[in-house]
Parts: C-alpha cells; structure tokens; sequence
C-alpha cells in the first residue's frame, strides 16, 4: 500500500517542537475574487453577529508564490515589499514546527491590486500554500483561513475557492457552507475611476442599524434558495439589494449608471466590491442572448466610461474571458 507524499494537515506538532527535516522549494496559488454578492452582519447559531461575506469567484487571475529555501535571517520577498506575504509564510513555518526559517518568496499575479478583486489575500493564501509545500505537506483550508487572519488582520474567502461559503472575514472561519453552486453567470465586470482604492485596513467597518441587519438575515435565506434552486434572477436581486446597502456606507458614485446598464441590457443584478471600487452586471447564464448581452453591456460600461472592463463566466460553459 502507498501513501501520497501531503495530506490535508491541521497541526500535529507539540508546543516547542522544532523539526530538523531540511526544507524544498514549495509553490502555491490562489485565486482571485470578483468583489461580493452579499456582505453584512450575520447572526450564528448562538446569536451573536458576525461581519461576514459572500464572494463572486474570478479563477481568471491568479497569485502563484514560490518559496526558495536560502541561508539568511528571514524571509524577504521578490518583487519587495510584500510583507503580509512573508508573515504569512513565517507564521506558517511556525504553525508546523520550523524556526528561523529563511529564504526567498517569490510572488507572480496577474491581479489587479486596490479594485476588490482579492489580491492582497490571494498573495497570502498562495504564501501559506507555497510555505505548507515547502515542509511537504497540504494544509486544511480552516487552518489556512486562520493563518491569513492572523497575517492580514482581514481576509476573505479565498481559500475556499469556487465553493460557496458565507465566510467571518475578520475572523477567518466559516459561517455557513451553502448546499450547491452558484447559478451559471455571465458577468461583465469594470471600475469607476472615480472612486479610489480602499484600504481595508484603514477603512472603518460599516455600521449597520437593526434594519439592515434583519435585511441581511433575510437576504442570507434568499442566496441559499437561489444556490439550491440555480436560481439567477433571485441571487441577483441579493447582489442587489447588498449593493444598495452598501451605497449607505462606501457609495459608488455611479452607481446609478451600473444600475442603468443592467436594465438597459436585461441583466438580473448588479454587485460591487463593498471595499473597492469594482462593480459588475450579472446574467441568467442559462439564457441563450445572454453573451450578445453581456457584449452590449460592456459597450454600454465603456461609452459611459468606465475601464478595465471584462467579461467572464461563472459554471456557465463555453465563455472566454473577453476585455
């Protein structure tokens, strides 16, 4: 009988257990995300709330982190300056037992950086990843989220991939998995100028009255229907009624425009980045116009200009990633 060489790993060394087993070269990668379909606070079972989102995945891009064991004190990384990547391979050094690690972490993306498509997270996920590889072994992704926390002080669900989880950002776990996948989506994705970055770190969290929070707790019901039942048109009315909210407390100042664009073009929901400045027009991807659509619309995003503008799908088949 044979064993794989990695294994899903939560932790199995003892307080001060320093292994002495020499390290290799490790890579990992992780996606990124296309800003939120829901984002709020959340009751658990419990009763207490919890800030929390709900992600629209982008496999599109990708960071891919390469860790090169070297002589030397620390961790440095190529390009510079990525220190939330270097802590979070540090950090997952220690996790697994290994001290005074060194070396170089190489990072390659083709992410957007400050627009809400997750980059910041995706480096520290691919870091984790890469530094878990290095030691010769696969990490669970619970124990991952709680490294990037730990990391990035926020972080998302990124780890998880194109599963569906209403994940506690600032606190790296999972509140609910949603029974199923999203409904096939065509999404024409660009950015107001307009509106700048947002330092998630910096910016202050929202602070929702009672309202909204039953507003959430409502709308939460809704996306685990519309996930059960494939459902685009009602996942797109929680994308939008979560970005309306949203324009209370980090507006988009054309935001009018995106609304506009989707009616115009038979679109069955808007979303946004609730801390960037990326939004996007959904549609039903089961609807056979829906690419000479989704093409109108991004035509419409240009024309009332907006930039960096894409189209991408998400399980629906047979749709390239178009600018």
């Amino acid at each position: 009988m044979s064993f794989p060489n990695s294994f899903p790993f939560e932790t199995r060394t003892a307080p001060g257990h320093v292994y002495s087993r020499p390290l290799r070269v490790g890579t990992g990668r992780a996606s990124a995300h296309h800003g939120e379909i829901l984002q709020g606070v959340f009751l658990d079972e419990a009763g207490r709330l919890h800030r929390a989102l709900l992600t629209l995945p982008f496999p599109c891009a990708e960071s891919i982190a390469t860790f090169w064991p070297e002589d030397g004190r620390d961790i440095r990384t190529r390009p510079p300056g990525r220190s939330k990547a270097a802590k979070a391979a540090a950090l997952t050094f220690q996790e697994l037992g290994y001290s005074q690690v060194s070396g170089c972490l190489t990072i390659e993306t083709s992410i957007p950086v400050g627009y809400g498509y997750g980059s910041s997270t995706a480096d520290v996920v691919a870091a984790i990843r890469a530094a878990a590889a290095a030691t010769g072994v696969e990490l669970r992704r619970s124990l991952i989220c709680r490294l990037a926390v730990e990391a990035e002080t926020a972080s998302d669900s990124i780890a998880f991939g194109e599963r569906v989880v209403l994940f506690a950002h600032r606190e790296g776990r999972v509140l609910e998995y949603f029974p199923g996948d999203y409904p096939p989506l065509y999404v024409v994705g660009f950015v107001s100028r307009d509106d700048p970055p947002v330092d998630t770190l910096a910016f202050s969290p929202a602070q929702y009255d009672s309202s909204e929070i039953e507003s959430f707790r409502v709308l939460r019901g809704l996306a685990r229907r519309a996930i059960v039942d494939e459902d685009a048109s009602l996942l797109g009315h929680v994308a939008t009624a979560s970005a309306r909210i949203n324009q209370r407390h980090l507006p988009k100042k054309h935001f009018e425009a995106l609304l506009r664009i989707c009616e115009e073009n038979d679109g069955c929901g808007v979303q946004v980045a609730h801390s960037g400045n990326l939004m996007g027009v959904l549609l039903d991807g089961k609807e056979r116009d829906a690419p000479s659509r989704a093409k109108r619309a991004a035509t419409a995003a240009r024309e009332a200009g907006f930039t960096d503008i894409l189209r991408f799908a998400v399980n629906a088949d047979a749709m390239p990633v178009w600018g």
